[in-house]
């Protein structure tokens, strides 16, 4: 079986949705779901258990309703007891179908949470993965400083002292948003890295020599945002000049890897003088130009190439 990471509490799905309680009393919604994924367990119906994820929230929908209706009371019997087992988390019925007699008889009797919902099955089929997904992605935590610049979620990382609040401080000033200070706890939701603050720290920013200061409060609630997607990294390092940096932007493109995936990146020497919040949303003004298909460094290739062929057509025209 595959491993997931984290644990739901059956509590949390009933309350998120406001489910309708069938069966089980309140110790059975500390029942924990560890897969993000549902099963409309047709096969198990019919007495198929091979190569079938046995620990799936469970789904019944109209399809399963008439089937059930078409088995004999011995045949429920024995095909209930499969579905709710200890591996099972739950059963969701869909539509208000009415639940099965012989369902709510083996429920009740194992203490087995069945609900109810109003909602079509493949809503509440979409609602519930979507839910799990990010709540069960695998997740970690990174120390830096994520924003939103024009759109693009913008982690700054780089040793203590490099001046990432500052930076953030500078970008919040003119207009980008905050998303984490310090502490960044990522999660990976499909094959998209999602950053947000830890609870204590949320609205938070850290300042050398002011201490801490409170975003909303200073700037407004419209500069903050509770979670963002990280699209690409921007590493400060302090300034080397024995060190080569990028310098016409032609090279080969850096990644950083989180949590398996691999997001762009780039390294920013930090330097006396230079304005870094400018130059940050140069480089994410930069990163957006590239993304729609335009290469300043391709371009000015292009321009170089094209003065040096005057050059030698006005050379040989001089001959």
């Amino acid at each position: 079986m595959e491993e997931y990471e984290g644990k739901v509490k059956i509590k949390e799905i009933k309350d998120f949705f406001n489910y309708k309680q069938i069966t089980g009393n309140e110790e059975s919604l500390n029942r924990w779901i560890v897969v993000p994924d549902v099963n409309r367990p047709g096969l198990e119906l019919s007495g198929y258990q091979k190569l079938t994820e046995p620990r799936r929230l469970v789904i019944i929908g109209s399809k399963e309703m008439e089937y059930i209706d078409e088995m004999p009371e011995d045949v429920q019997r024995e095909r209930f007891k499969l579905i709710t087992d200890a591996l099972t988390p739950m059963i969701l019925i869909t539509r208000n179908f009415e639940c099965p007699r012989v369902l709510k008889e083996i429920a009740e009797q194992n203490n087995f949470p069945i609900f109810s919902s109003s909602a079509p099955t493949y809503r509440d089929m979409v609602d519930i993965i979507t839910f799990l997904d990010e709540r069960l992605a695998p997740s970690d935590t990174l120390h830096g400083v994520l924003m939103s610049v024009y759109g693009v979620g913008v982690l700054i990382i780089g040793e203590s002292g490099m001046g990432k609040s500052e930076i953030a401080l500078e970008l919040i000033k003119r207009g980008h948003v905050l998303v984490a200070d310090d502490r960044v706890d990522v999660s990976r939701v499909h094959n998209t890295i999602v950053g947000r603050p830890h609870m204590l720290l949320e609205g938070m920013l850290e300042i050398r020599g002011i201490g801490i200061i409170d975003v909303a409060k200073m700037f407004g609630a419209s500069s903050l945002l509770k979670k963002f997607n990280i699209n690409i990294v921007i590493k400060l390092e302090k300034f080397d000049s024995n060190a080569s940096y990028t310098r016409v932007g032609n090279e080969d493109m850096s990644y950083t890897r989180i949590l398996g995936v691999e997001i762009p990146s780039l390294i920013l020497p930090v330097k006396e003088g230079r304005s870094m919040g400018v130059i940050v949303e140069s480089a994410v003004t930069n990163y957006r130009l590239t993304e729609q298909g335009f290469n300043s460094a391709k371009e000015f290739e292009n321009k170089v190439y094209e003065y040096i062929q005057k050059q030698n057509e006005m050379n040989r025209e001089g001959k």
